[in-house]
């Protein structure tokens, strides 16, 4: 959990990769159980799917995020 520039709340999942269903569908979990409408962000270094939405949940690359987070 974290608190964004606008003092709202952002939650993060990170894992090295999700490309394994059984895997992702674990990380996916603790943050598909929280009943709010706060940002959640899985993030993790795969460059396969690296930018897409699980039900509201967005997966994102690290690396990529770190530099976004950065400008």
């Amino acid at each position: 959990m974290t608190v964004d520039e606008n003092n709202l709340l952002e939650f993060y999942q990170v894992a090295l990769t999700t490309l394994d269903e059984k895997t992702l569908a674990r990380e996916l979990r603790p943050l598909e159980k929280m009943d709010n409408s706060y940002p959640k962000y899985l993030l993790t270094l795969d460059e396969i799917d690296k930018n897409k939405c699980y039900n509201g949940i967005m997966k994102k690359n690290v690396l990529e995020w770190l530099v976004e987070k950065n400008k």
